[in-house]
């Protein structure tokens, strides 16, 4: 019998990262999540890192508040809330489908125009209520819905084609990814594909950083500081009430904060420290305690942070332990 050799994937990540977070249960360590992170101090110098935070890494949903931007730059004229959700992965709240719907209404769009995958809201609570009432998987339900819309609002503002508004060589896109290189201040090593759809590009952790603290430094009134200024101002928006990024960003005023897919977060605060990191195996699990300690690392010990960081696990309906960060 022969086989074919299969390629190997090309990976800028590292067999020996440090270990971010612990599984405990019933005092025994179970198992443990491995990743990288970096912490920037106020005038933008590493200050500490874990890992290898200089590799490049997909930063999934945490690229949203560029890809807002670039919108902007492109013409579209967004504030408030509508802004908030162009840099959302919202939880399918009925309030999040609702804008949604008027931002596509107000630009002739449907949501028949949307090129998102058919979805249920992320929210798990959201999505039992959701799948209760008889209702079905739809393209506005997905969570990158508001981004989306913003997209193909652009696209019917400037006259550009709509069809093809997630091709990488799209206008919109090429955008995109000029303004990712510009806030990482660094190329972008790889495009691949989002979950949504959208083109996605690879940065590493301290670019990630980096950009979310140019969100919060930049001038009044540029694209990125009206991104980053409707996030803070309707965090609700960007998430949802039962979300981590909803409560950071409501409780530590001034605090820039996006979580992605595969377990990759982004926070910057008002002064200009910031932080990012990714869980190597994508374990969302293991985002709360590993966020929690990294805010302590930079002085937040407020009690949204001990909220964040709660990841009780289960035996038996009870509490037998939980995951703990290990750095």
């Amino acid at each position: 019998m022969t086989s074919s050799a299969v390629p190997a994937a090309p990976s800028a990540i590292s067999p020996d990262l440090p270990v971010l977070a612990e599984v405990v249960r019933s005092g025994f360590v179970e198992g443990r999540h491995r990743g990288s992170l970096v912490v920037l101090a106020a005038d933008g110098s590493v200050e500490r890192s874990l890992g290898d935070p200089t590799a490049p890494i997909f930063p999934r949903s945490s690229n949203k508040p560029m890809q807002a931007a670039a919108v902007l730059r492109a013409g579209l004229d967004l504030s408030g809330e509508r802004l908030a959700l162009a840099a959302a992965s919202h939880s399918g709240e009925d309030f999040h489908l609702e804008l949604v719907r008027t931002m596509l209404a107000e630009h002739g769009l449907t949501p028949g125009d949307l090129r998102t995958p058919p979805d249920l809201p992320l929210d798990p609570a959201e999505a039992e209520t959701y799948l209760a009432a008889g209702r079905v998987r739809e393209r506005i339900t997905m969570n990158c819905s508001g981004k989306h819309a913003a997209m193909l609002a652009v696209c019917a503002v400037n006259g550009w084609d709509r069809e093809s508004y997630l091709d990488p060589s799209h206008p919109l896109q090429q955008l995109v990814h000029r303004v990712v290189e510009e806030a990482a201040g660094e190329p972008v090593t790889a495009v691949g594909t989002d979950g949504c759809g959208a083109p996605l590009m690879a940065i590493s952790l301290v670019g990630l950083a980096r950009a979310f603290r140019s969100f919060v430094l930049a001038e009044p009134g540029t694209a990125e500081r009206r991104v980053g200024d409707a996030m803070r101002a309707h965090p609700e928006y960007v998430a949802g009430t039962r979300r981590p990024d909803t409560w950071l960003m409501r409780e530590v005023p001034g605090t820039l904060s996006k979580m992605g897919a595969e377990a990759v977060q982004a926070v910057a605060l008002a002064d200009g420290r910031a932080l990012a990191f990714k869980v190597e195996d994508g374990a969302t699990r293991a985002l709360g305690p590993v966020l929690a300690r990294s805010l302590r690392l930079l002085g937040i010990d407020a009690p949204v942070v001990s909220r964040i960081g709660h990841a009780p696990l289960l035996g038996g309906g009870g509490g037998v332990g939980e995951i703990r960060a290990a750095f």
